[in-house]
């Protein structure tokens, strides 16, 4: 530290001295000129180009997107209702890691992007595009993509969980576009675990009677040391099979979207 200190104070002295020197040389060249200088050093830094500020703005905007990213996707998309449900699936028919949990969220991700893309066009030709050909600012760019998203939300979110949050934001009487997407979110999150705790339990209905069959039947024949999984898993899996039911899954996931 000492040496660094030392170090720093010779360069600031050996600055000042040529500084001075320079000064005294000027003076005299001024003097033996007739007080014109012929020639002098301007040490300066100038860049060829003009800095764009816009392109600070948009750095910071990606990094701050990219930070929010697993937020957004988890929270403000149909990704919670499908893994929720699919989850359900999955301990409805009593399998404790088939499918595993990489195939549930990848499948997830994947049925996202497809009930989400026309939400992600529509932002992307009237916001993000303008904005990348300078056509709009960036506040108006974010404003366009919002307001899209917060339709989204708006048309899958009870009216009953938007008045509860209004409520607590103490926010007065106003119309669904001016709500704000912080009173929007919250709101969504609720309806769409509302949802789909509903959506499973219709799919445990038609499991837990092959439960109750089988142990019934095991019962009345004098087989109550044999575990009533062993018979009905095998029967689930049929059902589930015959009656293609990822396919059902699927299919009720996506169209309860309005898509």
């Amino acid at each position: 530290m000492k040496r660094r200190l030392a170090y720093m104070s010779g360069m600031v002295m050996l600055v000042l001295c040529l500084s001075a020197a320079s000064a005294t040389a000027q003076t005299n060249l001024a003097s033996a000129a007739g007080g014109v200088l012929p020639f002098k050093f301007n040490f300066a830094v100038e860049s060829g180009q003009q800095q764009n500020t816009d392109i600070a703005i948009k750095i910071l905007f990606v990094m701050t997107l990219l930070t929010v990213a697993p937020s957004i996707l988890l929270l403000m998309t149909s990704f919670t209702r499908i893994v929720v449900v699919l989850s359900f699936v999955r301990t409805a028919l009593s399998l404790q890691g088939t499918p595993a949990n990489q195939i549930i969220i990848g499948l997830s991700l994947f049925m996202t992007f497809f009930i989400m893309a026309p939400t992600w066009e529509r932002i992307n030709e009237n916001a993000i595009q303008p904005y990348s050909a300078n056509q709009i600012s960036s506040s108006v760019a974010i404003d366009r993509a919002s307001t899209y998203i917060r339709t989204f939300l708006l048309k899958q979110t009870r009216a009953k969980d938007v008045e509860l949050f209004v409520a607590l934001a103490k926010l007065g009487p106003m119309s669904p576009d001016q709500l704000p997407l912080r009173v929007v979110v919250p709101a969504f999150i609720i309806s769409e675990l509302r949802t789909s705790f509903q959506m499973g339990f219709l799919l445990f209905v038609p499991f837990i009677l092959i439960d109750l069959v089988v142990a019934t039947v095991l019962m009345s024949m004098g087989m109550m040391m044999m575990p009533p999984m062993t018979i009905s898993l095998p029967l689930k899996l049929l059902l589930f099979v015959l009656v293609d039911g990822w396919t059902l899954v699927v299919q009720s996931l996506i169209q309860s979207f309005g898509t």
